[in-house]
């Protein structure tokens, strides 16, 4: 899809304005867009090693935003709720989001309670399912079967005040059965008074799917993005956002149709096994580059 210019330039009338607002045609201004957001399974290993000296460095780095992916036997990287709440509001950021799947071979409505009762202790928004095993993926009624799950552990979550979702990889993209399951089984059967999405925008792409024709499509329905980079590379390994093939200028002008309310900087792994730094590359980027 070609690039196209989406933003105009506005003069303001008001005394002490900056004279100048960007913004385009479905109303994305810089100003709107959510404070820099980090999925901590980026630093996963330092996260274990030392989770508050790692937090400290995150929040060094400008992210205010968190989404977990810790969250164990009623804990959250080995914290208590209030500890670990604590721990981060001392550092200036919030919780937003946790990656903390259900079980994926049958619902236990239990669980999903305690899973509940425990994130609502640190205040979480959103509580995500991140992944589906491969053996129920050979189906689209597996996949529905699936989607019907999650519809139910999305009803117990509402009850504690936490909106559900799913997050992408680029297998939901596979056709099954002769339909593809994000479209016709998640996006159709998922309750969106219940259920949002968690696209992530990587998994998208090299799925072969353009992230800005799916906001079009289905507006409104993705409230959390994962945002990381693509090589230029025989394999599209993960890059520092800002720093790979991915058109992060465009995907952040369409954020209003896309329903988005927080973004996480994500990259699953780095060539020189140094996440720390490709983190503030990412950060570093999209101050600079992408969201002025």
């Amino acid at each position: 899809m070609k690039t196209q210019n989406r933003r105009s330039f506005v003069k303001t009338a008001a005394a002490g304005s900056l004279g100048l607002l960007v913004v385009n045609k479905i109303g994305f201004a810089p100003s709107s867009v959510p404070d820099p957001g980090i999925q901590l399974y980026t630093v996963r290993d330092a996260m274990k090693a030392n989770a508050r000296e790692t937090l400290a460095q995150v929040a060094k780095l400008g992210y205010k935003n968190l989404e977990l992916a810790g969250y164990a036997n009623g804990k959250f990287y080995g914290m208590e709720p209030a500890e670990f709440k604590k721990t981060v509001e001392d550092l200036g950021m919030k919780v937003i989001s946790s990656h903390t799947g259900v079980e994926v071979k049958g619902v236990d409505t239990g669980n999903a309670q305690k899973m509940a009762e425990d994130h609502a202790k640190i205040g979480v928004k959103y509580c995500i399912q991140p992944w589906l095993v491969e053996e129920r993926r050979k189906s689209a009624d597996s996949y529905k079967k699936f989607v019907d799950e999650l519809n139910l552990v999305a009803g117990v979550m509402k009850k504690s005040g936490i909106k559900f979702g799913y997050h992408n990889h680029d297998f939901e993209f596979k056709q099954v059965d002769n339909v593809i399951p994000y479209y016709d089984i998640y996006l159709k059967n998922a309750d969106p008074n219940l259920m949002t999405f968690e696209i992530d925008l990587y998994w998208a792409t090299k799925a072969g799917q353009n992230p800005v024709e799916i906001f079009r499509k289905y507006p409104g329905r993705f409230e959390l993005w994962h945002v990381k980079d693509m090589e230029n590379s025989a394999d599209k390994f993960f890059a520092p956002v800002g720093t790979g093939t991915i058109n992060y200028k465009e995907i952040f002008a369409n954020q209003k149709e896309s329903g988005m309310k927080y973004y996480f900087v994500e990259q699953d792994a780095t060539r020189d096994n140094k996440p720390m730094e490709a983190i503030k590359i990412s950060i570093s980027n999209l101050k600079s580059k992408i969201l002025k």
